[in-house]
């Protein structure tokens, strides 16, 4: 098998137990893409059964799979990345056809999923346990880590190659054993990744690849009593309806975000405008980090709303296969749709668009959107107060530091932040107030690193635990403490 016929296109095929199988009943769906919404293959449609058949082979494979030595579980990861490497730029073309990003932000994404698996290799060897004082001086207290077992993985279209890696890689490094369902419309992604970790000839069920609707082979493979814990990242609505479904089992959950980037007067406000546009224009919008609120201290906004307006112009909006486009389409309807309603909804609350503000016509499919700046954004809109997940940058003002903080807080998401100011006070005050998990000074939103933990805050709706380096493996263990007594 080759990662769909080299992208000639494509019959997906599910992974359950070290073997390419179709569906239970064969059932299958076309994958549309959305370029030009032309089918580019086809993908099987599971049922909760085969789901059930993906939990038992992951349940087969566990008990040895934790025996594995760390050290032979790294190489098997090395492996894994040197297999996405030889597959590189096959990847990276399927990536652009069916998710719709330009060609250069494809490659990147597909090398990042080989460090991610390098990474997961070089961290496992050094999670250690400790030794416990105790007050019984008989007593030898040590703690070490292990897999916590078989792992529900959902993951979404938007980076459909790194995302899942982000679980994939260190579940696969600390002895877990993995039941993967993708999402659908970028499900052909999935089954070329698949192929390039079966290459590395895992033992059969460590990683199965279940692909099919989230309301029965997601929920299958999250209630049933065969999976031990869940990672999963998507919106917030799905991420609490996981939650509740998996009830009792260890939660990794990365559930999206609304900024806010904070504009103060003082910013080298070229530099604000180029690191404001990569957040809202990147991937279409599409990253749960985006620029997706921007608050701009009042004597600078309408300097800072030229520049941005300037930026957006400068998009190359068309085909991302196509050398020069930097924005491709919006993945799917869904996203589309929403993304049109938040702006309309926006205008009609009193915002202006300086550029945009609707979708495009006449590049192939209807999913296009002209990238957007809107002025005047006022609290009540739901641009404001969810996330829109398209390429729009959406402009408030604030007159001080405290209005700053204050509209930063309210809002229901808390995943990433970032502050553009010269004030070195400032910086550390905003890092201090601005309730997200991370707090990015003087550069983009969307700034991250596979090493860095990545996730919400407590009391908003962006998740529980973090991804990233360490503390995604320390989250897929659990920590057993031994007492021995000497005589």
């Amino acid at each position: 098998m080759t990662i769909l016929s080299k992208i000639g296109a494509s019959h997906g095929l599910n992974f359950i137990g070290g073997n390419w199988i179709e569906d239970n009943q064969g059932a299958r769906r076309d994958v549309i893409s959305p370029i030009d919404s032309r089918s580019i293959g086809s993908i099987p449609w599971a049922t909760r059964e085969d789901a059930r058949t993906a939990i038992a082979a992951a349940r087969a494979a566990a008990a040895g799979w934790r025996r594995t030595p760390v050290w032979e579980r790294a190489a098997y990861c090395r492996r894994i990345a040197d297999s996405i490497r030889r597959r590189h730029d096959v990847l990276a073309d399927l990536l652009v056809i069916e998710q719709g990003k330009p060609l250069s932000e494809a490659r990147f994404e597909v090398g990042k999923a080989a460090d991610g698996f390098n990474l997961a290799a070089d961290l496992v060897r050094f999670i250690e346990g400790r030794t416990i004082p105790t007050q019984d001086p008989r007593k030898f207290v040590f703690t070490t880590h292990q897999p916590r077992g078989v792992y529900a993985v959902i993951t979404p279209w938007n980076f459909p190659i790194n995302i899942p890696v982000e679980y994939l890689a260190p579940g696969v490094a600390t002895g877990n054993t993995i039941v993967w369902n993708p999402a659908p419309s970028t499900a052909l992604c999935a089954v070329g990744l698949m192929e390039a970790i079966a290459d590395a000839d895992l033992p059969r069920g460590v990683v199965n690849l279940v692909i099919g609707a989230g309301p029965e082979v997601g929920d299958e493979i999250v209630a049933n009593p065969g999976t031990d814990a869940i990672g999963f990242t998507g919106s917030a609505v799905t991420g609490r309806t996981i939650a509740m479904r998996g009830a009792g089992k260890p939660l990794l959950l990365e559930m999206g975000g609304n900024g806010p980037v904070i504009i103060f007067a003082d910013a080298d406000l070229d530099a604000a405008a180029n690191a404001t546009a990569s957040g809202c224009f990147v991937n279409a919008g599409q990253v749960c980090s985006s620029s997706e609120r921007i608050l701009v201290e009042a004597p600078v906004l309408d300097a800072f709303g030229a520049r941005m307006a300037t930026k957006a112009g400068s998009v190359v909006l068309g085909d991302p296969r196509t050398a020069g486009t930097t924005m491709g389409p919006l993945n799917n309807s869904g996203v589309a749709k929403k993304v049109k309603e938040h702006v309309e909804d926006a205008i009609a609350r009193g915002a202006q668009a300086l550029v945009g503000g609707a979708p495009a016509s006449g590049l192939g499919s209807d999913l296009y959107f002209q990238p957007t700046v809107l002025a005047g954004v006022t609290r009540g809109s739901l641009i404001n107060r969810e996330e829109t997940f398209g390429p729009v940058a959406p402009l408030m003002t604030f007159s001080s530091e405290a209005e700053a903080i204050e509209l930063a807080c309210d809002n229901r998401y808390g995943l990433v932040s970032s502050v553009i100011t010269r004030d070195l006070d400032r910086a550390f005050r905003m890092i201090e107030a601005i309730p997200t998990g991370i707090v990015n000074v003087n550069d983009t939103s969307n700034y991250w690193e596979l090493h860095i933990p990545f996730g919400g805050m407590a009391g908003k709706d962006s998740g529980i635990g973090r991804l990233g380096g360490r503390d995604t493996l320390l989250a897929m263990c659990d920590v057993k403490t031994a007492t021995i007594t000497r005589g």
